[in-house]
């Protein structure tokens, strides 16, 4: 059987983020890729020892892999965009040129994010590519699987559970992790999204 196992990510030092953060961030990221290889094993276990007694059992666990797999791709998105250290966006580039269509601005665009991101309860919010309408959607995902848009290419995904920011900062301060969450960011690797998913 496959077994996942955990990327590991060449960060910088990140303004407004601490190294203890990351380091309590990335442990609950291997703990995803944990536990999607051990509910894989116990559907083979259950299926190997009696598929029809434990029929539930199996359907049951089959319906936790949505979480815990996602848990793990979702920061597989997460990490990669600090790592390079920051750099702004293309001016005039094609990520750009999209998003100011839709929203205005590219400041347009960054307000609406954070508007998403500050959206009560734990989640992501993520800025896709919708290749089949040819438009940016900027979207809510609750916990890591529910309201995941079907047939859309990721291009930037930004952690909103207390998690990837508790160290630093309180719940009522989710804004200063946004803004740090930003301020690091490597608008190339965005952008080197955005080329793919146009291919």
């Amino acid at each position: 059987m496959h077994t996942y196992e955990p990327k590991s990510f060449s960060l910088p030092a990140l303004d407004g983020i601490s190294e203890k953060q990351i380091d309590a961030h990335l442990g609950l990221y291997q703990g995803y890729v944990k536990h999607i290889n051990l509910l894989r094993e116990q559907i083979a276990d259950l299926t190997n020892e009696d598929a029809e007694k434990y029929a539930f059992a199996i359907e049951s666990t089959r319906r936790r892999m949505g979480f815990e797999f996602n848990g793990m791709r979702m920061h597989e998105f997460y990490f990669p965009q600090w790592e390079g250290g920051s750099t702004s966006q293309t001016t005039g580039g094609a990520l750009e040129k999209v998003l100011v269509e839709k929203y205005g601005s590219w400041d347009g665009f960054l307000t609406h994010f954070k508007k998403v991101g500050m959206s009560r309860g734990s989640g992501w919010a993520t800025l896709c590519w919708d290749k089949k309408g040819k438009t940016p959607h900027v979207w809510w995902t609750v916990d890591h699987e529910l309201g995941m848009l079907a047939d859309v290419r990721i291009l930037l995904a930004m952690d909103m559970w207390e998690h990837a920011y508790m160290v630093d900062y309180l719940p009522v301060e989710k804004m200063k992790h946004i803004e740090a969450f930003l301020k690091n960011l490597n608008w190339g690797v965005v952008e080197a999204r955005f080329e793919s998913a146009l291919s």
